[in-house]
């Protein structure tokens, strides 16, 4: 993982930060200018290869082995990173673009706790038609943000929606934005969004 910002153990927020594919770290902590404050640790975990697996985000999930399972267990890895440094799990903030943004949210589905933020910018739940994801958690009212484009060639605006849904009845609070003709990027009300939530954790 890749480390930035306020040193782990002295920032009051954590952000952790999943690239998408064909990528890595240092791509998306190119968001850290738009993001950064001096309480802000950003960590960024690194895929092998520059994927966290194969296929599209909702191909048979056995076509996907064992990239899903390993990327889940790095983010949860991050996770525990920032709270063994002292950072408790509602300053910890689990961001992600594309599929970084699926494997991100998927990750914290699986580990439901109260966060800081959830923020998906152009994804959506990991598992192809059909998936029933875990229910068995609480997000104590987590900001969860979902945000994508309304005609996104790699994310479907239903999955988007369907995401939401599983996430509200979590007891997340949910926003999710389809933005007209966006393309596959993070725009700036996307951005905005981002850092209002972290003027509410205090960074």
């Amino acid at each position: 993982m890749v480390i930035q910002g306020a040193p782990l153990g002295t920032g009051h927020v954590a952000i952790i930060m999943v690239h998408g594919r064909n990528a890595s770290p240092e791509k998306i902590l190119t968001l850290v200018p738009e993001l950064a404050t001096p309480r802000i640790t950003f960590i960024a975990p690194a895929a092998e290869g520059g994927s966290w697996y194969p296929k599209g985000f909702m191909a048979p999930t056995a076509e996907n082995e064992p990239g899903i399972t390993n990327g889940i267990a790095s983010v949860h890895a991050c996770i525990d990173e920032a709270l063994a440094a002292g950072i408790p799990s509602e300053r910890i903030v689990l961001l992600g673009f594309s599929q970084g943004a699926c494997l991100a949210g998927t990750a914290a589905v699986q580990r439901a706790a109260h966060y800081g933020g959830i923020v998906m910018y152009s994804g959506g739940l990991i598992g192809p038609v059909g998936t029933k994801w875990p229910t068995n958690g609480d997000f104590a009212r987590t900001p969860v943000f979902l945000g994508c484009s309304d005609v996104d060639a790699h994310i479907p605006a239903g999955r988007v929606r369907e995401s939401a849904t599983h996430f509200e009845a979590m007891n997340a609070d949910v926003t999710m934005r389809l933005y007209k003709g966006m393309g596959h990027l993070v725009g700036e009300d996307e951005l905005d969004w981002t850092r209002a939530v972290l003027r509410t954790l205090g960074a």
